[in-house]
Parts: C-alpha cells; structure tokens; sequence
C-alpha cells in the first residue's frame, strides 16, 4: 500500500481519537481530498472552520513534518485515484483562469528542478550500461506515455539496429511483440499517473522471461518500479485533463543524448549516410543560404 493509501485509512480508523477540530479536518480530506492536496493550511482551515495553526498541528499529529508534507502525500493520491473529471476540476480551482500560461510553464520549470535534484545518477549509468550491452531493446509506453516512447524508439533506431518499439493496440499484441524478450535483452517501460495496467503487465511478463527492465516513471512507489530492475524517476504533473510530462521527456532526452555520445562513431557515420539520403530525396526544406554556403570557394 502506497502512503497516500495509508494517509485515508489512518484518518479513517483513528477518526474516533481526533478532536473536534481534527475530525472536521479529517472528513474534508477524505471526502475532498483532491481540493486539500492544493489548499494552504489557512484556506483549508477557513473552509472547515478552524484555525490555520489547528491544521499545521493537526498534520504534525499525523507524523508529517509540517504541512506541505501533508500535501504532497494528498498530491501523490490525487495523480494515480482522479478521473478525468476530477482533475479538470481540480485544476481549475488550482490555476484558475487567468495567466494560464506562466502557471503551467511555471509549474513544468519546477517539476524538471525537483527531478534534476533527486534523480539518481547511478541508476542513470547503469541504464546506460544495460540498454549498450542489450541483444535487444524493446521500448514501450502506452495512452500519454506514448509520445515519450516514439520518441525515444526514433533517436534509439538510429544509434542501434536492435530496437523495437512496441505497438499497444491491444494487450494481446503487447505480449506477441514482447514474447521473444529474455535474458540478455532490455525492456524500456514507460509510465506516469495513471498508470497503464497494460504497461505493468507487461514489465511484469518481460521481468519473468529474464529480460532487464528499466521503468521510466515518476515515483519508486509506482507500479512499474515494482518489476525494474533500474529506475529513471521524473517528477510528472497534471495541466487540467493534461499530463505534463515535460520532466520525463527532459529524461529521455538526456538518456538519448549520454548514449549516443558512447556510440558516437557509428552515429556519426549513420548521420552521414542519412544527410546524402536527406538531400537526394529531398527530405528537409533547405534555405536558399545553404546551397550557396556548400558552393563556396574554400
């Protein structure tokens, strides 16, 4: 069980032993706690009618260092348990209508801090390690997470000859893409809040088969985590109905980048063989200046 799990059924089973004011508080977390987990102490007071300070005490009691600690569990429950609705909701009374804009840009700013902050760096190396010494690659993300893998399957195509990014249609087709994958081999899931049981499943049948499975995700607590064997955590946020995955494609893009630098020979000599290919058939617009730039007299 999760701590944000924990936090309601703690609420709920010491309901009995809480004051007055604490039972007021406890019964608006549990009921909604989806507005809590974005409230300050002060506005969660004034709406159950308590003091800002009987809330700060009220989290300490519950074995929090201080309140925004108490958000953070409630901020972890609301990304993984809210329906779509829910979080359209929720985050219309956390942004709010006005400088939409500088809020979710602000918010995408802190969430790349926090990760560059707390990601570990030798979890990270030894991906590196794993995905270079794999027979075979296999990339997977599903629903939002999709993009990311596409991504990452685009750039890994052109560094190895040994990926595969695994088409999600159906469960079914998930584990006939997968069902060669064994020790040796390198399974890449990737998923954030609401997690994709079809993601799980599979990082758990890869996991059996002996492949290595690295999980791409936001918490160790996650569900995918539980069947890696490395984790590359980035913190993940929710823009209304959005996901913001802006942290974990930073991620991705940094794993791009630190394994093509070690492959750096044969992206180079691909790179120079896609360039003719890519002016032959006429692949990218070219600005007038470039002709003129390769006719030059050196």
């Amino acid at each position: 069980m999760d701590k944000s799990n924990d936090l309601i059924k703690k609420l709920q089973d010491n309901m009995n032993e809480f004051s007055k004011g604490q039972k007021l508080i406890a019964w608006y977390i549990i009921n909604h706690y989806g507005k809590a987990a974005y409230m300050t102490a002060a506005k969660l007071g004034e709406d159950v009618g308590v003091s800002e300070s009987t809330v700060v005490r009220f989290a300490n009691e519950l074995g929090y260092d201080g309140y925004p600690k108490l958000q953070k569990v409630l901020q972890e429950l609301i990304k993984s348990k809210l329906t779509a609705v829910q979080r359209l909701e929720v985050s219309s009374n956390r942004i709010g209508d006005e400088n939409i804009l500088k809020s979710v840009l602000s918010s995408d700013m802190e969430k790349i801090k926090i990760t560059m902050e707390e990601i570990d760096h030798s979890s990270f190396n030894n991906t590196i390690e794993t995905i270079l010494n794999a027979n075979k690659i296999y990339i997977l993300g599903v629903r939002s997470s999709a993009p990311l893998a596409s991504f990452l399957g685009f750039y890994f195509n052109l560094i190895f000859d040994n990926v595969r990014l695994v088409h999600t249609t159906s469960v079914s087709e998930i584990f006939e893409q997968i069902i060669n994958a064994t020790s040796g081999d390198v399974v890449i899931g990737i998923s954030f809040p609401r997690y994709s049981k079809r993601t799980i499943k599979a990082m758990q049948f890869a996991k059996d088969q002996g492949a290595s499975v690295v999980a791409i995700t936001d918490s160790y607590e996650s569900p995918v985590a539980q069947y890696a064997d490395s984790s590359l955590i980035a913190r993940s946020d929710m823009a209304s109905f959005a996901d913001s995955l802006v942290a974990p494609l930073s991620v991705i893009n940094a794993l791009i980048v630190a394994v093509g630098m070690r492959r750096k020979e044969h992206l180079f000599k691909t790179f120079e063989r896609l360039e003719n290919i890519w002016d032959e058939y006429q692949v990218y617009e070219k600005p007038d200046h470039v002709d003129q730039f390769r006719k030059a007299d050196f």
